[in-house]
């Protein structure tokens, strides 16, 4: 047994100055990987990017989609580069593809379409490329920062940290949009530019610090994880180690995770310290072994598995409800916001519709930490499956789609919205918790990008689904004006920007989207049964094992 100076020692070493530097690094990554929310999805400039290059909500949403084949698509082969060569490689991608994608984006945006009825085949699929290159972008900082993240803190935290990670990833948002509505206001040309710098610089600052930090073999004793063996590091991987001023890499495969009997006769006082982060040669590893007993589960392992596609058609179902909601909460909000003031005011129209996206991200931001701490705390004192946090999730995927149904005022809406982005911030919250327990550590970025290819399917159909809807809806409106009257009121709109919304957005409230709430609410029905399903699973599968 360690005694009570050894384990205050071990403490100070998983608190140490590195560790504490590669989480605030990862969350500085995430915070600027997170932009979806005001970008690639859309959520903050969609009307007036549609307004202003002439396309209809479909093809917003087809732009959107775009950098979420982006994020979605790249994740498998991102992750299993980052699981072999480490974080520092897919960060200057990052960097790279952020900055490139927007900075096009805005370029687009500011040419508009001049003369032209519509934006050109060829600068509507150079506008879609470039929002592809933000999601891979997203898709690469992300991946580095979870990854580094949960190889640099035992299991019996992993929730905690790495929803700590993701809620930077949350509130990224809320960040952007206030700084946008603070200096430059109803500017989306200034919002871009701000994107496209705000998310690229900090990529290469985290780079000099987003580091693995290997845990020390105290770690695996009891004391430590919580009567659990945490997982170490795959075979082949150098932890860094020092006695004093002397520093020796000593492989993980040698050690086996295990501290010496004599070490343990002494109470661990002779424990080393782990040194500053050091860059580390990042070997794939061989012959893994979960400390569970359990198998490690990747590859074409991992597409026999039932679980991986059980938990593939809980993220399809919940993340397609999150992402359609995301992608149009600013066109559902103006719709609200024009049924009920006949008097259009514009600004007061964008603040609305600014405040939906904070409100969202503020949601996702405590969502993505509240569940991973309960994640942990299930686990850890009540024994209780992690797959279970999903019923949870699913139950508030549930409520806020009823209370979205139900609004009818956009002073309220966001209420559901709160709630709709803490159950989309908690899916994910609890997700890499859930893929270490079910699959193991090894392989957590591919096998995390394998499951994220899971809100391609659902994101995608239920934000064209709705995308039709709010244009069948709008053509409504307009459907019994000529076609000169209609010129004529788009150029009194331009003269008084105050009078009346664009011809392009769905004026009539709740009608313009209420028939897709109904089948994304089915749909959370279903994921809360196959949630139930999968705590069962997961069960009768530690049950040997716990006795």
């Amino acid at each position: 047994m360690f005694s009570v100076k050894g384990a205050e020692r071990n403490v100070q070493s998983l608190l140490s100055v590195p560790r504490i530097a590669t989480l605030l690094g990862s969350i500085l990554v995430a915070l600027c990987t997170g932009t979806g929310y005001v970008s690639w999805r859309c959520a903050a400039y969609a009307p007036q990017l549609g307004a202003r290059l002439h396309i209809s909500h479909t093809k917003v949403n087809v732009v959107g989609i775009a950098a979420s084949v982006g994020a979605n698509i790249s994740s498998p082969l991102v992750g299993r580069f980052v699981d072999a060569k480490g974080p520092r490689i897919s960060l200057i991608g990052a960097f790279l593809c952020s900055f490139i994608g927007y900075a096009g984006v805005q370029r687009i945006y500011d040419n508009g379409v001049g003369s032209d009825p519509s934006i050109s085949p060829i600068s509507f699929g150079i506008l879609a490329m470039c929002l592809l290159l933000t999601g891979i972008g997203a898709t690469a900082g992300a991946t580095a920062a979870i990854n580094t993240t949960a190889k640099s803190f035992p299991e019996s935290v992993h929730a905690t940290t790495t929803g700590l990670v993701l809620s930077g990833y949350g509130l990224s948002a809320f960040v952007f949009s206030v700084i946008a509505h603070t200096f430059f206001p109803g500017d989306t040309s200034a919002l871009l530019r701000l994107l496209a710098f705000g998310t690229s610089i900090p990529m290469l600052v985290a780079y000099f610090v987003v580091r693995p930090v290997p845990l020390p073999p105290a770690c695996t004793s009891p004391m430590m994880n919580g009567n659990e063996g945490y997982e170490p590091l795959p075979t082949g991987d150098m932890i860094p180690l020092t006695t004093g001023s002397e520093m020796t890499d000593i492989p993980a495969g040698e050690s086996g995770g295990h501290i010496p009997e004599d070490e343990l006769e002494n109470g661990g006082h002779n424990i080393p310290e782990l040194s500053p982060p050091i860059e580390m040669d990042w070997v794939k590893g061989q012959g893994h072994a979960r400390a569970d007993g359990l198998p490690d589960i990747h590859g074409i392992q991992l597409l026999r598995s039932p679980d991986f596609y059980l938990i593939v058609a809980i993220i399809s179902l919940l993340s397609g409800t999150g992402i359609m909601y995301i992608n149009n909460v600013g066109s559902i909000a103006l719709a609200l916001y024009a049924e009920s003031n006949p008097e259009y005011d514009h600004v007061e129209a964008s603040n609305q519709q600014a405040a939906q996206v904070s409100t969202l991200s503020v949601g996702n931001f405590a969502g993505r930490i509240v569940m991973g701490l309960t994640s942990d705390f299930m686990r850890t004192h009540l024994r209780i499956s992690r797959a279970y946090c999903m019923c949870i999730v699913s139950s508030l995927f549930i409520i806020s789609q009823v209370l979205a149904m139900s609004c009818s005022d956009v002073n309220t809406l966001w209420i559901a919205t709160m709630l709709l982005g803490f159950a989309y911030g908690g899916l994910w919250g609890q997700n890499t918790a859930v893929m270490i327990e079910w699959f193991g550590l090894a392989h957590l970025s591919e096998n995390s990008g394998w499951t994220s290819i899971a809100p391609l399917v659902g994101g995608n159909v239920f934000s064209i689904m709705l995308g039709r809807d709010l244009d069948a809806h709008t053509a409504t409106q307009v459907s019994d004006i000529s076609t000169e009257v209609r010129r004529i009121l788009t150029a009194l709109s331009g003269l008084m920007p105050r009078a009346m919304p664009s011809e392009h957005q769905c004026i009539v409230g709740r009608e313009c989207y209420i028939s897709s709430l109904r089948v994304t609410l089915v749909a959370c029905v279903v994921a809360l049964g196959l949630s139930t399903w999968a705590g069962i699973r997961d069960g009768r599968r530690h049950k040997p094992r716990n006795g």
